[in-house]
């Protein structure tokens, strides 16, 4: 029943659907088949395993289906939910008002989520080169034989393995040692092991990256690492090291709204300076999820329109790289739990042991949960499998609902599957719990009982 005015300069459906998780998705799912096709004889079928990615029918399939989904998202669809939609650039006139073109909107509360781009790194030379970031790459027409990709974050890693199974060569450049550095360790390095089987050329640790034209019209990459010095060329360079808030432009100081090159500072209810304006998404928050938007908004509207108090803080945010394996994560890993000082214990459950992972063939990884020492309350969990984003939601729900293990442990979940990984987490941490002391009261028990 509020009366809406929606404002977009660029294309509707924002950064996720046009060059983030959508596309980038339905590419990952083209490269899975082909990886597993050519990996066909580990499952008794015959056959050479030789396939050949046709990298424009795989990239026409994804604009197709992302085309479809984009009407979820349509200027058409909005204005029928009664939205007063507003194609160009917004800025703040004062407090209270919006100008867009020759229009000025006044507002009771306005929300600014205007989302995030690709960051590009100080790289010398960098300036002369006609470098790829997430927002250029799914336009891509040739597949490029010899590809680079800076960045070994959750971008960096999925596009690095999707062109490596379409037939690609690359080389995966990150500054910091190994892949995926805001994960655990050893779950970050089963998915290096994935990327390097593949052949991908991990150069962790990189120094002195520079940047240059070709003579024969590629792009010339300079660097150490490990101490060994590389003079690469490249067919193309992608950028992916991490994301900055689109900020610019928009006079928030008009508005009495507080920002840094970070983003928009706002409370833990998204209030930005001005209580009246608020904020949501990748412009404010470190976690730069589409999840995390959609959970935001829903916290806005009930703040600024139903007299809320809703907390940021009081939402639990899952996310996942969905390289193959996956690597899914909620809440605190160990590191930051001690940062924290906050006594944890760590339970694991390795996949090997889980008969359903058995006859996949995907027994790479694990199931890790840290617990509040002395108690079953979750703090933080992760999962590396082959399906890891659906996974983690089971122990997502847990800790939104205060859950603990030895509820999942209660839980009855279908035979064979691979979230019964979940629960025989539950079973580790109960049997962790049976000391000497009490197995010795039990056992006296027992023999009484005879």
């Amino acid at each position: 029943g509020a009366k809406v005015a929606l404002v977009e300069r660029g294309l509707m459906g924002g950064d996720c659907l046009n060059s983030g998780c959508v596309p980038s998705k339905g590419l990952i799912r083209t490269a899975r088949a082909a990886a597993e096709i050519r990996n066909a004889a580990l499952f008794g079928l015959k056959g050479d395993g030789q396939i050949e990615v046709d990298f424009g029918r795989a990239m026409e399939r994804m604009r197709r289906l992302r085309s479809g989904i984009s009407e979820h998202d349509s200027v058409k669809r909005f204005k029928e939910l009664g939205v007063d939609v507003f194609l160009g650039e917004a800025r703040f006139a004062d407090t209270r008002t919006v100008e867009v073109a020759d229009r000025r909107l006044r507002f009771s509360r306005a929300v600014i989520a205007t989302g995030s781009r690709a960051a590009v790194p100080s790289i010398a030379g960098l300036e002369e080169v006609n470098y790829l970031t997430n927002e250029t790459v799914f336009s891509l027409t040739e597949k490029p034989e010899r590809l680079a990709v800076v960045g070994a974050g959750p971008i960096g890693c999925e596009l690095a393995q999707t062109f490596a199974r379409f037939g690609s060569r690359v080389d995966l450049i990150e500054s910091f040692h190994g892949v995926l550095p805001r994960e655990e360790r050893d779950a970050a390095g089963v998915v290096q092991g994935s990327l390097e089987r593949d052949g991908i050329r991990v150069l962790c640790c990189g120094r002195e990256l520079k940047a240059a034209n070709a003579e024969n019209g590629g792009i010339r990459l300079r660097l150490d690492s490990h101490g060994k010095s590389y003079d690469e060329t490249f067919d193309q360079v992608v950028l992916a090291v991490g994301r900055r808030p689109n900020i610019e432009g928009l006079d928030m100081e008009k508005a009495g709204v507080e920002f840094s090159k970070k983003g928009i500072s706002v409370n833990d209810r998204l209030q930005t300076a001005n209580p009246r304006i608020y904020a949501a998404g990748d412009v404010c928050s470190p976690y730069q999820f589409t999840h995390a938007a959609d959970f935001m908004a829903r916290l806005v509207i009930q703040n600024a329109l139903f007299w809320g108090r809703t907390k940021m803080s009081s939402l639990v945010i899952p996310w996942c790289t969905y390289t193959t394996p996956e690597l899914a994560r909620v809440g605190l890993s160990e590191k930051e739990a001690n940062e924290k000082g906050i006594p944890i214990e760590t339970v694991t459950q390795d996949l090997k042991e889980v008969d359903r992972a058995v006859l996949d063939g995907t027994t790479e990884g694990f199931v890790r949960a840290h617990v509040r020492k002395g108690s079953d309350r979750i703090v933080g969990a992760t999962i590396v499998a082959e399906n890891a984003g659906d996974m983690i939601s089971n122990l997502s729900l847990a800790m939104t609902h205060n859950l603990g293990l030895k509820k999942l442990a209660d839980t009855i979940l279908p035979y064979p599957t691979q979230s019964e990984a979940v629960r025989k987490l539950g079973d580790r941490f109960n049997r962790s719990r049976l000391t000497p002391f009490v197995k010795s009261l039990i056992g006296r028990r027992l023999k009484w009982m005879r």
